[in-house]
């Protein structure tokens, strides 16, 4: 086990990113299986020994991956990548190179070998754009003692499961007009044509009022301009976000390119959204007594202001997808097992009576809810790689 956390602090420190994919929950670990030698106390091979796909100069395992239907079947290639090479392999997009880790345990021994500083993925592009506009890097960009002052000023307001209940007045405040469009969208025999689309404004709609305390209207037929704005904002910045993870963002940024144009405009219409809510949110709410998280964090953390704009920003941004997507994938694996779904249902009804509006309360009462969530969550990760 010491060779392997060696060979996982190798990996890091030359800022390679460390992805996990596990195609089956069967699989153990050993690495004899690999093919690869394993010394008892020495980093048992070097990183260009690591199994994987072929590796163009400038184009890594791209062409490979377009051959087996593109980024959007990345997940697929991935798995059968781990069929193929085992349980360690690594893979290169353009100038994106990774490690992917494909056993529990070993993603347990890379956990347990992090620091209070985790070393987290690059996301080059956004720093790129920080530093171009001189803008404060936010939790997702941090490392270091910088991303632990930040992450501790946020931590007591918005990570503590006792905080996040007094949000439950918001948040249910959203899901009765969430429930209200899906009944609109549903067709006679039951189905919605894009869940994961209604799940995603029912998320951004939510995490705005919380963050930013203003309802944008996303689940409405109709959008506003101001939310049409941000939300094609946010699209254009994740898509050309995905281009630049794979391509030198420099070369972008010098030649001016479409794609760093757009990705820059992007980024500065969100954070002008932003800027403009929660200077109106802090300016408003510090003339009253009354108690509010992101006064508190402004007043007792000492942030900046332009640490609270990135900070803010990047939770929102981080959080309508991964929340919509677990949500989604926790309604399917539910589906798929009538036993635990009608079990659910009892739980929920012996909890609730009819028509009554859950609170956070209420919540603490359903332990099998919780259960299906988590098991969810640990049966399918938010995203192929993270």
């Amino acid at each position: 086990m010491a060779s392997r956390l060696k060979m996982w602090m190798m990996m890091k420190t030359r800022g390679i990113s460390v992805h996990h994919n596990i195609p089956n929950s069967t699989v153990t670990c050993d690495l004899k299986t690999q093919g690869l030698p394993v010394t008892p106390g020495s980093c048992p091979h070097s990183l260009s020994a690591l199994p994987g796909p072929t590796n163009w100069p400038l184009l890594g395992s791209l062409v490979d991956i377009l051959r087996k239907g593109g980024l959007k079947r990345q997940h697929q290639a991935l798995a059968g990548y781990h069929k193929q090479f085992g349980k360690i392999f690594r893979m290169k997009l353009g100038s994106f190179d990774s490690v992917h880790i494909g056993a529990p345990c070993l993603l347990e021994a890379l956990f347990r070998e992090e620091s209070n500083y985790p070393k987290r993925l690059e996301i080059k592009p956004w720093k790129a754009y920080r530093d171009y506009r001189d803008e404060a890097y936010g939790l997702l960009i941090l490392e270091g003692k910088d991303w632990q002052r930040v992450r501790s000023a946020f931590q007591q307001k918005l990570m503590k499961p006792s905080e996040v209940g007094k949000l439950d007045t918001k948040i249910n405040e959203v899901m009765e007009d969430f429930i209200r469009r899906l009944d609109s969208v549903c067709t006679e025999d039951g189905n919605i044509t894009d869940l994961y689309c209604e799940l995603n404004k029912w998320s951004l709609e939510s995490i705005s009022l919380v963050l930013y305390e203003k309802r944008f209207g996303f689940l409405q037929p109709n959008l506003g301009e101001e939310a049409l704005n941000f939300i094609t904002a946010i699209k254009t910045m994740m898509s050309t976000f995905g281009l630049m993870m794979v391509t030198p963002v420099e070369l972008h940024k010098s030649f001016n390119t479409k794609i760093w144009k757009s990705h820059t405009q992007a980024w500065d219409s969100i954070f002008r959204t932003a800027k403009c809510h929660i200077d109106r949110r802090l300016m408003k709410l510090s003339c009253k007594d009354d108690e509010d998280f992101l006064c508190t964090i402004y007043k007792d953390s000492k942030l900046s202001k332009k640490e609270m704009y990135a900070t803010i920003t990047e939770m929102l941004i981080g959080a309508v997808e991964t929340t919509a997507n677990s949500l989604l994938w926790a309604i399917f694996n539910i589906s798929r097992h009538p036993t635990i779904q009608k079990k659910l249902h009892e739980e929920i009804q012996s909890v609730l009576s009819p028509d009554q509006v859950p609170t956070a309360e209420d919540i603490k009462n359903m332990p099998y809810l919780k259960a299906c969530l988590k098991e969810s969550m640990r049966y399918k990760s938010l995203y192929f790689f993270n």
